[in-house]
């Protein structure tokens, strides 16, 4: 070895031997293991309902789509249960994809007080799932319109494929608005927290 690597594996190991280890260092460990194992079991509880619920479609499909004069045909209720089954799926999915990115941004917005941040992000959670559930409420459809068919037309998929992009397009923009709002909301938390702070050291 040379010098040089003698003299750094001697720090290292200084260093080392000076370091205390924290005294929860394992129940932390402990707790972290256990977080991403109930994630994984998330993880498959999701993937085993999403396989469910698209054998089922799919038998559906099956049993109601018939072919007439060399012409497949599905009932319109059919293609209205698929259409929430994929705004059902795009939420599961989409909600914890941007909470996943969203935690790290929060963090770095609402470095002063953490916590504000966290409850943020439960807070930012609860209004995706309401939207998404009022809009798949307000855009179902019990009763097929005048210009509908009783089975699968044309006015039908243009329809479905205004509402997924509907909401696509509801929760991009709420979300872009909410990063740009994030920060004026972190650096006016914060001056509240230090005008706290100054008032309680006057007192």
């Amino acid at each position: 070895m040379t010098s040089l690597e003698t003299r750094l594996h001697d720090a290292l190991v200084a260093g080392a031997e000076a370091t205390v280890p924290a005294p929860d260092l394992f129940a932390r460990v402990q707790l972290s293991v256990e977080a991403d194992r109930a994630r994984r079991r998330l993880r498959w509880r999701y993937l085993s309902w999403g396989i469910g619920v698209l054998a089922v479609l799919s038998l559906a499909i099956v049993l109601t789509t018939r072919k007439i004069e060399g012409r497949l045909i599905m009932e319109w209720w059919v293609l209205e249960l698929v259409t929430a089954a994929v705004l059902v799926a795009i939420a599961l999915w989409l909600g914890p994809f941007i909470k996943r990115f969203g935690r790290s941004y929060a963090a770095d917005v609402f470095r002063a007080n953490p916590r504000t941040g966290k409850s943020y992000i439960v807070l930012t959670d609860i209004v995706y799932y309401l939207i998404f559930t009022a809009y798949i409420l307000f855009t179902s459809t019990v009763d097929p319109p005048v210009a509908w068919d009783e089975v699968v037309s044309g006015a039908q998929i243009q329809a479905v494929l205004i509402r997924i992009g509907g909401i696509l397009l509801i929760i991009g923009v709420l979300h872009g608005f909410n990063l740009l709002i994030m920060p004026a909301l972190g650096r006016l938390f914060s001056m509240n927290r230090r005008l706290d702070g100054l008032i309680d050291s006057e007192d």
